[in-house]
């Protein structure tokens, strides 16, 4: 019973981590796609709903490539 309830723990915290982890990357790959878009020479120095849509996309991709990242490393950890 109490290794049951320690397991469920674990799942718990892992789950919460990995959505720690998701939530970082989208805001990692937001802002930073924000800030291309608003500072990189050359371009317009105005965010319009082009730059706010591909900065989703992209705040989605970094999301994706973090969990992804993660879960191969936590797989290794647990061998």
């Amino acid at each position: 019973m109490v290794e049951q309830q320690h397991q469920q723990g674990r799942g718990a915290s892992r789950e919460a981590r990995r959505r720690r982890i998701g939530v970082a990357g989208f805001l990692c790959g937001l802002l930073a796609s924000l800030a291309f878009f608003g500072f990189f020479p050359g371009l317009p120095h105005v965010i319009d709903a082009g730059a706010v849509i591909v900065s989703l996309v992209v705040g989605v991709l970094a999301r994706w490539g973090c969990l992804v990242w993660w879960e191969r490393r936590a797989g290794r950890d647990d061998r």
